[in-house]
């Protein structure tokens, strides 16, 4: 599962990456920069997600420790 999640965030931050690039920023809402800004914007929480999963799991094996 660990590895899993550290893919997602790989992919998450490859997509992340190759949607910035599709940006227009003198017109960053415009037509063809609304989809791309929408990607960045799942990419991003797709990748804080992950790092919440990672974090909570990690407490969670710490606490299953201590009992």
């Amino acid at each position: 599962m660990k590895y899993l999640i550290y893919f997602l965030i790989i992919s998450a931050a490859a997509l992340l990456i190759y949607n910035a690039t599709l940006l227009d920023f003198s017109n960053l809402f415009g037509e063809e920069s609304s989809v791309a800004l929408a990607c960045v914007l799942a990419c991003l929480c797709v990748i804080v997600l992950m790092f919440i999963l990672l974090v909570s799991r990690t407490i969670k094996q710490k606490y299953d420790d201590l009992n």
